[in-house]
């Protein structure tokens, strides 16, 4: 590991760590020397996940219900007494719900913008005071929240709360990039296309699907777990200290269509 990319003695969270992009993202985090922490509402899910990426690293799991405030509260406390700082905060946990328009439920769109928007807002605010004691001018503490390119294009799919729910998740990063700059905490976004998952299995199990997905992406194939582990180690390291308020996509061309 080059000196520029090592996460030697940096501490992390990964919410939603458990599969998909955040099991990516913790597993790219700990093979660059983190100690890495995972969170989900599955408790036994955190201690499996959590046991097979110690093979890779310091790993701990934490059950957390991010829905709601008191979740958040009682993972920040949680954290606070495992850890003195946190330099590293992937916000990664989010859903998505997709209907026709005309029977879309309002409780799926509330669903998406409380897990999508407004617990990442609630996780930052409460873990702010360990990000603080980390971030210096050297080497900010790092907020990397997980977009997706539902918010910079018009492709809906039928989920029409994901787009608009990772929108404002992009503004809300750069509107606190902006705030936490001169706390030596950046905030930098991916946004990512196409990546194995949970939210797109149903096309990864369907070949006739997935070639028709393909053929809209320019680089025709979906992302690879060590790109997306690549990026956030790069935003995690030295590579990503001069960097915030930046929303990168990572999804083949996808975003220029």
């Amino acid at each position: 590991m080059h000196q520029y990319f090592s996460l030697k003695g940096r501490t992390a969270l990964v919410t939603g760590g458990t599969r998909g992009i955040g099991h990516m993202i913790a597993k790219g985090l700990l093979e660059a020397g983190a100690r890495v922490w995972i969170c989900a509402r599955d408790a036994q899910a955190c201690a499996d996940v959590a046991a097979e990426l110690s093979a890779f690293g310091e790993c701990h799991g934490i059950a957390a219900n991010l829905v709601h405030e008191e979740g958040i509260k009682a993972l920040a406390h949680e954290l606070g007494q495992q850890m003195d700082k946190l330099d590293i905060l992937v916000n990664n946990a989010g859903t998505s719900w997709g209907a026709p328009l005309e029977s879309y439920p309002m409780s799926g769109w509330e669903k998406c913008m409380q897990l999508n928007v407004t617990s990442v807002f609630g996780c930052i605010q409460q873990l702010l005071p360990l990000l603080r004691k980390a971030g210096t001018e050297e080497s900010p503490a790092r907020v990397i929240n997980i977009g997706s390119v539902a918010g910079i294009t018009a492709h809906g799919e039928n989920a029409y709360a994901y787009g608009p729910s990772k929108a404002a998740l992009h503004q809300l990063s750069r509107m606190l990039a902006r705030e936490l700059v001169s706390e030596h905490i950046n905030v930098n976004v991916i946004a990512p296309g196409r990546f194995p998952s949970k939210m797109t299995r149903h096309i990864s199990n369907d070949a006739e699907a997935m070639a028709e997905d393909c053929a809209v992406i320019p680089m025709k194939r979906w992302g690879r777990e060590d790109e997306m582990s690549a990026l956030a180690v790069m935003l995690a390291s030295t590579a990503g200290a001069y960097m915030t308020g930046a929303i990168i996509p990572i999804d083949g061309g996808f975003h220029l269509e």
